[in-house]
């Protein structure tokens, strides 16, 4: 195991406009692989930014022992680099090549230093990356959104770092891409930090940080094991909760019983100080002194209410927020056997050059099929999603749909008025339901209070995600045909599983396209298509799936 390791030692950053990100943040993540899990927003890629000296804390510091490689999101690279240029080796293949000419220059051995191997050594892993044929003088804007992912982090292990930080390193890689980078980052030897949501990938990690606030705890184990911690945690958090309420409901009780006795002998010390005939300094005397027990008796009586009631709170703070989506979507329904969309030999061109194969692409579509449309980046998938939705037609082919509505969700989620709110983006799509069954069905998708009448276009990805499902889901007429596009890119965990949960309320067909094999098994796809080389092929559900 290695020596590498990252400290934050009371770490605390804030964003210009003083909105707090962290306050007092202290961990060590130590040798082996640690994948950092939290929702969308907590400062997951603050925190990168922040180890990797990108951001500045407020106060506090981190650090790193070793040698520092840096994966960002968004990869701040220039459409006109050269492969070797990001790669960091432009200099070195340069001053090699001059001496391979016969130029002497001392500058270029200062130059080539002790990389006279270093072409081997970057061949090696580019082809490990999937990245073999790639010339070291092609521009980076000829290259697709996975391939420059995969550049980037081959750049980053050329640097042969001891600390490596990677964050969301399979956006837009496929599957093939996927799998040659579980491999590398099985193989990686030093301290690595990864932000992810794929989570086939994190159930290849030594542990799981998980980030709170201003808290990360850790649990041993891959991220399998660590829903299985949590899902126990929470199990011992609800009975803790049902305790406290109980015990709260029980000190309310006994307190308003000692009350009810307190007064009834009370009253029936007065009459029997009446009674008595005692002078009335002696009664006030006696009155005052059951009015005293009787005081000191519910003060103790309240403060054992306020306990349990501080009891129950704490209880309540270890009780994680689970927000489920929970649906019927019963006019979805598509009858099985129908068809719902044909397409023959479809075709289309970009810049004269054929998308497809000679004789296009077929595709049926029939009942409430659950299908998975894979591939590598750059085959036309999403070109094929517009094509099925009517959005585009084909140069050359045929398509028929059959009645009813078809909804296509893009990569981009621009089918709702940004300007306008959730709630009013719903009208627009359900106009015939009353104002009660729309909050009430808003409420099913997690939206309540004020969050309703918020612009959608304010809205995180996760909440701009379940703005469109609700609309879409429940609209008027509701689809029969779902087409999505990369639907859980950019999603934290908690947005990928009320997805899922809306999916599979979900009673028409779907076609979506992904690389999240978890994703896909979730919602119970039973067909994979495969496009690749122009043709569209029926596959087999690929292992694990």
């Amino acid at each position: 195991m290695s020596d590498a390791f990252i400290i934050c030692t009371n770490l605390s950053f804030s964003w210009p406009d003083d909105t707090p990100v962290f306050q007092d943040l202290s961990c060590t993540v130590g040798g082996g692989r640690t994948g950092l899990v939290a929702p969308n927003g907590a400062g997951k890629s603050t925190l990168l930014k922040l180890i990797a000296g990108e951001y500045r804390p407020s106060s506090g510091s981190t650090s790193v022992e070793g040698v520092l490689g840096y994966l960002p999101q968004s990869l701040p690279l220039v459409g006109d680099l050269t492969v070797a240029e990001v790669l960091g080796i432009a200099a070195v293949l340069r001053a090699l090549h001059a001496v391979e000419s016969g130029d002497v220059n001392e500058e270029h051995f200062a130059a080539i230093g002790n990389d006279w191997d270093i072409e081997e050594r970057t061949r090696a892993q580019l082809d490990r990356l999937g990245l073999g044929d790639l010339e070291f003088t092609r521009r980076l804007h000829t290259l697709s959104g996975g391939q420059i992912v995969s550049l980037g982090l081959a750049a980053q292990l050329l640097k042969q770092p001891d600390v490596l930080l990677l964050d969301e390193p399979t956006n837009n890689l496929d599957l093939d891409a996927r799998r040659k980078l579980y491999d590398v980052l099985a193989d990686f030897n030093g301290c690595l930090l990864l932000v992810s949501h794929d989570r086939a990938l994190l159930d290849r990690m030594d542990r799981i940080a998980e980030l709170d606030r201003s808290e990360i705890r850790s649990y041993g184990g891959n991220f399998t094991e660590y829903q299985e911690a949590v899902r126990a945690a929470r199990e011992v958090a609800e009975k803790n909760v049902r305790n406290a309420e109980q015990e709260v409901k029980r000190e309310k009780r006994e307190m308003q019983q000692a009350r009810e006795r307190a007064q009834r002998r009370a009253s029936n010390a007065v009459r029997n100080i009446s009674n008595a005939g005692l002078p009335k300094i002696v009664a006030g005397g006696m009155k005052r002194r059951a009015q005293e027990s009787a005081g000191k008796s519910d003060g103790v009586h309240a403060s054992r209410v306020n306990a349990a009631k501080a009891r129950l709170d704490e209880a309540g703070r270890a009780l994680r927020d689970e927000q489920k989506i929970t649906l019927e979507l019963p006019g979805t329904n598509v009858p099985a056997g129908r068809t719902v969309f044909l397409g023959e030999r479809m075709q289309v061109r970009y810049a004269q050059r054929a998308l497809f194969a000679t004789d296009g692409v077929d595709l049926t579509i029939r009942g409430p099929e659950r299908i998975a449309l894979t591939g590598p980046n750059g085959a036309g998938k999403s070109t094929l999603l517009r094509m099925i939705s009517g959005e585009l037609e084909p140069e050359s082919g045929g398509t028929k749909r059959a009645d009813g509505r078809i909804a296509y969700l893009s990569q981009r989620l621009d089918l709702l008025d940004l300007d306008r709110s959730v709630a009013e983006n719903l009208t627009a799509f359900a106009p015939g339901m009353s104002v009660a069954q729309r909050m009430n069905l808003l409420a099913r998708f997690l939206f309540r209070g004020s969050r309703i009448h918020l612009p959608v276009g304010v809205l995180s990805g996760g909440e701009r995600l379940r703005a469109t499902l609700a609309c879409v889901l429940c609209a008027e007429p509701a689809p029969q045909l779902l087409l999505l596009d990369e639907p859980t890119n950019n999603l934290d965990l908690v947005s990928v599983g009320q997805l899922e949960s809306a999916l599979n309320s979900y009673e028409g067909a779907f076609v979506v396209v992904s690389h999240d094999e978890r994703f896909l098994a979730e919602i119970r796809v039973d067909r994979w298509l495969r496009l690749a080389e122009g043709q569209l092929r029926e596959m087999g559900a690929p292992d694990g799936a």
